[in-house]
């Protein structure tokens, strides 16, 4: 990235707290009552204060934790029940259907379920992030499997080799932008969830530190944890997103956009008709 888009992306960020700080310290009330809000200088002593206190450690330990955890078992098991549908037949008809009825299920309408079925309100918690996760890598994982061109199937199985050559050297390096596309939407709702949860029925966490806040009208306080779920956040995203990029270097890059003062050459004849883009194909087996 470039110093100038960095500069650009700093200034809209300084802008937005200016702007916040202004109609905060000037008790603007035009129908939205920011009358109401802290400004930016209460939040950031709070959160200087708040950084200080074991407390706080002790919250984002525990939202790191449930969520490390959530999202490895989605990574796994989404990537491993997305390729089966889109390879099996039977996988399709015997898991297709379930998922389908499960997947519009907010993931967190299913805490009553959590509570009864699991032990702990920890587990609890795990099982809500990990359902939350899941359902976006499964999805994005069967489409990106169906998607492949044959081609290179076909070219594996004339060498001599079987299925599970074709699963690793083929199947799976091919879908991984689209397996990727799923975990990094699948770690912000994992991330929206969790929270919800532990402000539900959490005991530590930053879901339920920011829920105390809000009970005891601790206002700077409950901004604290806003940054604090919007910072984690964004950290864990684009941890996700630099694996992906790590993971597809060996793909072909776009190239760089032309810069807007770049002399435009005539068009290059057209080259030869390409075959029809490869549709989704159904499960072989």
């Amino acid at each position: 990235m470039s110093a100038g888009r960095r500069l650009v992306r700093a200034a809209s960020l300084a802008a937005a707290l200016g702007l916040w700080q202004l109609l905060t310290s000037l008790d603007v009330e035009l129908w939205l009552r920011f009358g109401q809000f802290p400004t930016v200088g209460e939040v950031a002593s709070a959160f200087g204060d708040r950084l200080g206190t074991a407390p706080y450690w002790q919250d984002l330990g525990y939202s790191l934790r449930r969520i490390v955890i959530g999202f490895l078992l989605a990574a796994v098991l989404g990537v491993a029940a997305g390729t089966a549908i889109a390879r099996s037949r039977w996988a399709a008809d015997l898991l297709g259907p379930l998922m389908e009825v499960a997947r519009p299920i907010p993931a967190i309408a299913l805490v009553p379920v959590a509570i009864l079925l699991l032990p702990s309100n920890e587990q609890g918690i795990v099982f809500i992030t990990f359902t939350a996760a899941f359902f976006p890598v499964l999805v994005s994982t069967r489409h990106a499997v169906r998607v492949l061109a044959p081609v290179w199937e076909e070219a594996v199985l004339t060498m001599g080799g079987g299925r599970l050559r074709v699963l690793f050297s083929v199947v799976l390096p091919g879908a991984l932008p689209g397996i990727f596309g799923g975990l990094s939407v699948g770690i912000g709702v994992a991330w929206i969830c969790v929270i919800s949860a532990e402000m539900i029925s959490g005991e530590y966490g930053v879901g339920y530190r920011t829920w105390q806040d809000y009970t005891v009208v601790d206002y700077p306080g409950v901004f604290v944890g806003m940054v604090t779920i919007g910072a984690l956040g964004w950290l864990t995203s684009t941890a996700v997103e630099f694996l992906g990029r790590r993971a597809t270097a060996w793909l072909p890059q776009p190239p760089e956009r032309a810069p807007s003062r770049a002399v435009h050459r005539p068009a290059a004849p057209p080259a030869a008709s390409s075959p029809d883009p490869v549709l989704e194909k159904e499960p072989v087996s």
